[in-house]
């Protein structure tokens, strides 16, 4: 599979999680599984949803797929990002996006100075069919 890549812009509203869910969807429910599906669209709705809650400006959603892995990009026009993971009680129902995305991805990350924040999901399974396999 050569790589596949995606862009959508998004609108800084509490509609723009789905929204992002969606197209996710759309551009990768025919190459990955149900569980590596559910995960991305969990993972880029925590993300997304960061962006509109503490980020400015406009937001992009970007994807790419590529026979070992799928990467999602949540970018903003946000001064920066604060990567923490933090440690809330039991009781709080708030603030946990990123212990999700950090205990769910493969590889997260951010570029340094910005708000764009990405994800990556490694692909599953064997990836070469019978006809490509290197002869014994």
């Amino acid at each position: 599979m050569a790589s596949e890549r995606f862009e959508s812009a998004l609108p800084r509203s509490v509609q723009a999680p789905g929204i992002a869910r969606r197209w996710v969807v759309s551009w990768f429910a025919e190459s990955l599984d149900e569980q590596e599906l559910d995960t991305a669209r969990l993972l880029t709705s925590e993300l997304v949803s960061n962006a509109v809650l503490h980020g400015r400006g406009n937001i992009t959603l970007r994807g790419k797929l590529d026979d070992d892995r799928a990467m999602v990009e949540v970018i903003d026009e946000g001064a920066g990002f604060e990567r923490v993971v933090r440690q809330h009680s039991f009781e709080e129902l708030h603030g946990r996006g990123l212990e999700i995305v950090d205990s769910e991805a493969s590889r997260w990350g951010i570029h340094e100075g910005t708000t764009h924040v990405w994800f990556e999901l490694e692909r599953g399974g064997p990836r070469l069919g019978p006809e490509t396999k290197p002869s014994a």
